[in-house]
């Protein structure tokens, strides 16, 4: 028989942490490479694709594309602010003066990838980017001659229409190899044009396409 004072009494379960609560709010259409991971994420709703013009994050990107060579532009974005620690805040002129011993040293820290040759070419490219800036005033100015001070407005339908690279990007890898920067083949010189908005390669089916001018 169904006895009412048996029951046990109810108690309400403790709120979830924000990050593990569920959300029943849909989600906008993003390009297919965006998610599960709430970094990715954010990186894609916020950042890539955007236009950079601050000569400072123009080589934070450089170094970062470079450190991916090989790796996935996640494991990158999980060690971002170790990178902004080891490197000065990405300050081209602090990390150009690095020796032998910061070298090392870099070379010990967990928070960034400790490739010798990825950590050495930073510091190469350090020094080639201010050359730069001293010839054209900033960097900013040199690399966006690469598409006339202006984005490339793509309209891929998927994620397989997108290139590894365009000529574009293999005009600005041959240049910037002949200035003495390393890490910078076409692929990476085209992350590096993705990620500072010098191309719109969002899908067009991804909500943040016409938030930055696809179909403009």
């Amino acid at each position: 028989m169904f006895c009412p004072e048996a029951v046990p009494e109810r108690v309400a379960p403790a709120p979830r942490p924000a990050r593990w609560r569920v959300t029943t709010q849909p989600q906008p259409a993003r390009c297919a490479w965006a998610g599960p991971d709430p970094l990715y994420i954010d990186y894609h709703d916020v950042e890539w694709g955007v236009p950079v013009h601050d000569d400072r994050t123009l080589f934070e990107f450089l170094i970062l594309e470079g450190a991916q060579a090989g790796l996935s532009w996640l494991t990158i974005l999980r060690r971002r602010e170790g990178y902004r620690r080891a490197f000065a805040g990405f300050d081209p002129a602090v990390v150009a003066a690095f020796g032998a011993d910061e070298v090392e040293r870099l070379l010990a820290d967990v928070g960034i990838i400790r490739n010798r040759r990825k950590v050495e070419a930073a510091v190469t490219n350090a020094r080639a980017f201010l050359a730069v800036q001293e010839e054209y005033g900033s960097f900013d100015a040199y690399i966006w001659r690469f598409t006339e001070g202006r984005p490339i407005q793509n309209a891929w339908r998927s994620v397989r229409d997108v290139p590894a690279t365009t000529p574009v990007a293999e005009s600005l890898s041959r240049d910037l190899k002949r200035r003495g920067f390393a890490f910078v083949g076409p692929t990476i010189c085209y992350a590096h044009m993705q990620a500072t908005g010098m191309v719109n390669d969002h899908t067009t089916d991804c909500f943040r396409w016409a938030e930055i001018g696809g179909g403009a």
